[in-house]
């Protein structure tokens, strides 16, 4: 039973003063106009009002009811209205999940200016690289890496990143240069503990894909970690562009194999449904993308 509908239908014959009049403006028949009243007037046990064929006159009762329901149809009215109007403006709270090492490297940098270009919007930001949900944990957007599995979520690419090997000078000094992908399972390896395929680290190359088992010396869920151990020459890492471009630049760390080729990733936004997509959530999908949208981590060997 729709008690909003009972009480604006109601509402809309008294303030029409007639039956017909009130169908015609809430575009329904006269006879579920009647249905309405009656049935409200049922549920209250009360008499809200007489009619006759010719004049409807309220009863104390209807009066009293009719002044309530002309309050709370208002502000239900002026509650729909603050919500469209928020939602046609970047107004709020958005609560947004993102990885721990990307967001601290590349998105904690964007938040300033896009608060800046937004100053009417509040952000809740969340650094985690657990899988987090969407729905159930009351996020309105996500930043996240890899190959997306098949979901009701919506998603937006901002950018590519691809997984790099590589080591430090000293440590190639010493231990000499892999040549092959073969040559890995002879080498010191710090392992990403949540790679996809484990200790088996697959690359393409001239002959296609290669497999290799590699024996780990460290493992742990963390790039930040793989990175720190290989800048200091502890052996050799396999680890995004994103995390590892600046080293390549500067030389700290060196690319291996180059002509052999790890996965590459893409960055995506992800948000709950495309329809209704609040401005606040739209403006900041948008940013990120021109933002992001120039980023040349999966090339760390390109040119200033």
């Amino acid at each position: 039973m729709d008690k909003f509908l009972e009480m604006q239908t109601f509402a809309a014959v008294v303030d029409s003063g007639s039956f017909v009049r009130a169908s015609e403006s809430l575009g329904m028949s006269k006879a579920a106009v009647s249905r309405y009243v009656g049935d409200l007037e049922a549920r209250l046990s009360v008499r809200l009002m007489y009619r006759t064929t010719r004049k409807l006159s309220l009863t104390e009762e209807g009066w009293a009811f009719h002044g309530r329901c002309k309050v709370l149809l208002g502000e239900l009215e002026e509650a729909e209205s603050e919500v469209t109007a928020r939602s046609a403006r970047a107004i709020g709270l958005v609560k947004i999940n993102v990885p721990v090492t990307f967001g601290n490297l590349h998105l904690a940098p964007l938040w300033s200016d896009f608060m800046a270009a937004n100053p009417r919007v509040t952000l809740d930001v969340t650094l985690s690289d657990r899988f987090v949900d969407l729905v159930e944990e009351g996020y309105d957007l996500a930043v996240r890496i890899g190959n997306l599995p098949s979901s009701s979520l919506v998603s937006k690419k901002l950018a590519s990143t691809r997984m790099v090997l590589c080591a430090s000078p000293k440590y190639l000094k010493k231990q000499g240069c892999p040549k092959h992908p073969v040559d890995l399972a002879e080498h010191t390896v710090l392992a990403y503990s949540l790679l996809a395929t484990g200790d088996h680290w697959e690359l393409e190359g001239p002959d296609g894909k290669e497999t290799v088992l590699v024996h780990p010396v460290m493992r742990t869920n963390s790039g930040d970690t793989c990175r720190a151990a290989a800048l200091k020459h502890q052996g050799i890492i396999l680890q995004p562009s994103f995390l590892v471009d600046e080293d390549l630049r500067s030389g700290a760390l060196v690319e291996l194999m180059p002509q052999y080729h790890s996965v590459e990733f893409g960055i995506y936004a992800v948000y709950p449904s495309r329809h209704y997509v609040s401005a606040k959530v739209r403006l900041l999908i948008e940013f990120l993308a021109k933002a992001l949208g120039h980023a040349n981590w999966h090339d760390p060997l390109r040119e200033d």
